[in-house]
């Protein structure tokens, strides 16, 4: 630190002071001013110091410091050097620089981290042992306790080895760990609570049906996506600031894409009129197929039930899933060009992650819908009430936005060459990470990771529930109940298959046997041929569907107007 000058200090005198700073007071290329040195801008202000108001312009010289930090009271202004590089560490403040007072601060944050630690531990060990508090509610509180452990030592832990150590630094690794863990168990927390508010909702405003509604499953379930949710939200934010960093270090000669080349299927003109009708013509029965769906679900209140309500939604998002690729590949084949933009690649991409995710959970709510509405049949509407078919296909949607989020954010943050051609008929993810000029193994392990979580995630779900039904379907006596129960699952499994069949085929294949022209086929599979066939799969073996079909058709003329001659 250094000490206070008088005020009638000349400009060249308060520079000769800010360089003997610069040289003497370096810490870890990092340099401490305190607020002291605020009494220099009153007769300086064409130094150093008057960058505490906008600035025109500042040099640092290279041989002095790369990152200044400034600490005017509370606050913490950092200047950047010409040289700019990455920190590799931080230096943590805290709540006073006064030597007496660290004694206190460590002797108060000790005790109450042990209490912290010890009473939320013993709430575990309560729980855990006690066989009355088996029960949601406490299931949930010890759930709570683990995470207020885990969010305490999340900080004070380091707090504490900082004043024991008399020192300040964090590395910069380490400070990107704590912001992570702090970002999730906070989330954590808040999703807990919540869960917390509904269990008490349950209890007082549908006591008979507690114990239905609050099962052990749906509690299990509650938990984990809270985890998940929590994750993805954490992992977004320290890949933000992860990639601050790097982004410092990125070499001058890569740049931003203005440009994509989409090469499509075939560049041999005699084709394009073919693949042009034959997509044209998916598209519109996709389209069409699932609109109809929807007015069917909709106008008719004998298919007002869970499970329509799920293929209605699977419905809408199959129509947006297809319209967000083939549209513009059309577009491109009828004006004989294969241009995209680098904007409208990166939005291509990021609906075609969020659309993908929320077919793949959707599909594993329809199952669980299935295994309750087939194992729990005496239960199927207390479980599958509204409310709580309304909360899964919300946190459908709020998982797969983080997850695009991620994967995008992730993406624009890749530098590419200036003609990039993309051997596909969309800005397909996978495709864009290799093709990247800048380091894309980060964005490697946050793909394969995503597609782990959430790809092998909800497939397991899934398969877990038909292992619960196949059972439950073979004990049935009659077997005319057997065909009905069966029946009901049969659609469902033939658009899972077809979905996670091709999907994996293209996402989890490894190079050496999928070549480019296959992973096109692959991908037509899951992004045209999946949600055009739907509506079929869910029609034509479904007597409801097809009795609210004639209906709505009768309806529709009757409703004509008749002419008169």
């Amino acid at each position: 630190m250094v000490d206070d000058r008088d005020r009638s200090s000349t400009p060249k005198q308060d520079s000769r002071v800010l360089s003997n700073i610069c040289s003497h007071n370096v810490i870890n290329n990092h340099i401490l001013i305190s607020p002291r040195l605020y009494k220099l801008r009153d007769t300086a202000e064409e130094t150093f110091m008057s960058l505490l108001l906008p600035p025109p312009s500042i040099i640092v010289p290279e041989k002095h410091c790369h990152d200044i930090y400034l600490f005017p009271g509370n606050h913490t202004h950092r200047v950047t050097a010409r040289n700019q590089t990455g920190s590799s560490e931080f230096l943590l403040m805290g709540f006073s620089e006064s030597p007496e007072l660290q004694a206190l601060i460590f002797g108060l944050f000790l005790s109450m981290y042990l209490i912290t630690v010890v009473g939320n531990l013993l709430i575990i060990l309560a729980v855990s042992s006690d066989s009355h508090l088996h029960t949601p509610m406490y299931f949930f509180l010890s759930n709570l306790s683990f995470v207020d452990i885990c969010l305490t030592s999340t900080t004070i832990p380091k707090m504490l080895k900082n004043i024991w150590t008399l020192s300040k630094v964090i590395t910069y690794e380490g400070c990107i760990i704590q912001m992570q863990l702090f970002t999730l168990f906070i989330g954590l927390d808040v999703f807990l609570l919540t869960v917390m508010a509904y269990d008490r909702f349950v209890a007082i405003c549908h006591p008979l049906h507690y114990t239905v509604i609050m099962n052990p499953r749906l509690c299990g379930l509650m938990v984990l996506v809270s985890w998940v949710i929590s994750v993805l939200n954490s992992l977004l934010e320290s890949l933000m600031m992860w990639r601050l960093q790097h982004q410092q270090m990125t070499p001058s000669n890569l740049t931003k894409a203005s440009e994509f080349f989409l090469l499509g299927f075939s560049e041999e003109p005699a084709l394009q009129p073919l693949i042009f009708g034959l997509f044209l013509s998916t598209y519109l029965v996709t389209v069409f197929g699932n609109l109809l769906i929807i007015l069917l679900i909709s106008s008719d209140s004998h298919l007002h039930t869970a499970m329509y309500f799920f293929l209605s939604n699977l419905a809408f998002i199959d129509i947006c899933f297809t319209s967000t690729t083939i549209p513009k590949m059309l577009q491109n084949i009828w004006k004989q060009s294969k241009v995209i933009t680098y904007e409208g690649c990166i939005t291509q991409m990021h609906f075609f992650i969020l659309f993908a995710g929320l077919d793949d959970f959707l599909l594993t709510v329809m199952a669980y819908d299935r295994y309750v509405a087939i194992c729990h049949p005496l239960h199927y509407t207390v479980i599958m009430n509204p409310q709580f078919c309304v909360v899964l296909v919300l946190v459908s949607w709020a998982i797969s936005v983080l997850d695009s989020l991620i994967q995008t954010f992730m993406v624009s943050r890749l530098s590419f060459c200036r003609d990039v051609l993309i051997p596909h008929y969309f800005c397909e993810h996978k495709q864009l990470v290799q093709l990247a000029s800048s380091d894309h193994l980060p964005n490697e392990m946050v793909m394969y990771f995503a597609a782990g979580l959430l790809g092998a995630g909800p497939f397991a779900g899934i398969f877990y529930s038909y292992c619960r039904i196949a059972p439950s379907i073979c004990g049935i006596a009659s077997a005319q109940g057997k065909y009905k129960a069966f029946s009901t699952c049969v659609s469902h499994l033939s658009a899972v298959s077809l979905f996670y069949g091709t999907c994996l085929g293209v996402y989890l294949g490894s190079a050496a046997t999928h070549s480019a022209h296959s992973s096109i086929i692959a991908s037509v599979m899951y992004t045209v041929v999946t949600p055009m066939l739907n509506p079929f799969i869910y029609s034509l073996r479904n007597k409801d569907i097809k009795r609210a079909l004639r209906a709505f058709f009768r309806e529709a003329a009757l409703k004509r107007p008749m002419v008169v001659g």
